[in-house]
């Protein structure tokens, strides 16, 4: 009887700041794997000159561009019983990064999938935050037009739970200006920039306050956490407004309304009916 191959695709965390915080486990996979698969090739090639490996397998690119095109060759690799490792410029691949097509092309085929655990941005920034660590949501990357960055922070007004967004700095004053409109000037927010470098920065205030901070331009990698709405007993009408923001961000009736509904206390009967007429007096 024939043994099955034991490929697999290994999503890699890689350091977010000094290359020191690579693990003897990551050192030891890039260099055994047969493939590796990166976001940025030549940024791949700075973080194995600093570790001091020798990658023993192929480097390919991975990135946005071409994952699609590329998805199909690491499969067929994987399914012939290679190694492929994953790992993207900084952190978990797939959170914000490429990644998640092909764990899903895997899954699809019966191919395995796990991961090398290592730095993550998302739980520094909230680690550091000092906000409230026990409930949170990451948000990742809004859009980037001012009108549907408002949609998708009205949609998240009421979320109660801590809340972790990406944002390219050239943005983030615009971002916290959006936010401390929508969300509030006084909630509570921590800007982490550099998060683990020399140069690290983490600033807590307001909305507002760091709306002015930033209002000069920010440099750097940043990571920002958002306090949560305190939990209220919101009337059908108020709770409609906030269903009606997430149906405009795409998200069906149904499941804004649960979403609402758990966020404010409305009543759920209550509140979808509502719903519901007020569609057909918009039809």
């Amino acid at each position: 009887m024939t043994d099955q191959p034991t490929g697999a695709l290994v999503l890699a965390a890689t350091p977010i700041g000094s290359h020191r915080d690579a693990s003897e486990s990551l050192r030891t996979l890039l260099a055994d794997a047969d493939v590796v698969a990166a976001e940025d090739t030549r940024k791949f090639g700075m973080l194995l000159r600093r570790l001091q490996v020798v990658a023993g397998g192929r480097i390919v690119s991975f990135y946005e561009g071409n994952e699609e095109a590329r998805t199909g060759e690491l499969l067929d690799a994987i399914a012939a019983g290679q190694t492929v490792a994953l790992v993207t410029d900084a952190g978990m691949p797939s959170v914000s990064d490429p990644g998640y097509r092909i764990v899903r092309a895997c899954i699809e085929k019966g191919l395995r999938v796990t991961a090398m655990p290592g730095p993550s941005a998302v739980l520094t920034a909230l680690a550091v935050s000092g906000l409230p660590t026990d409930r949170f949501c990451f948000e990742g990357f809004l859009p980037r037009k001012s009108g549907e960055r408002r949609a998708r922070l009205t949609g998240v007004a009421a979320e109660t739970r801590t809340m972790v967004f990406f944002e390219a700095p050239h943005r983030l004053a615009d971002f916290l200006a959006d936010a401390s409109d929508v969300l509030g000037p006084e909630r509570a927010a921590v800007v982490c920039r550099e998060l683990t470098k020399p140069y690290e920065e983490v600033i807590r205030g307001t909305l507002a306050s760091l709306r002015q901070w930033a209002a000069d331009g920010v440099r750097g990698e940043v990571t920002l956490v958002v306090g949560g709405a305190e939990e209220l007993v919101a009337g059908v009408d108020d709770a409609l407004e906030l269903v009606a923001a997430r149906i405009a961000d795409g998200e069906k009736l149904s499941s804004a309304v649960r979403s609402v509904a758990d966020v404010t206390g409305a009543n759920r009967k209550e509140l979808y009916e509502a719903a519901l007429a007020a569609r057909k007096d918009n039809a």
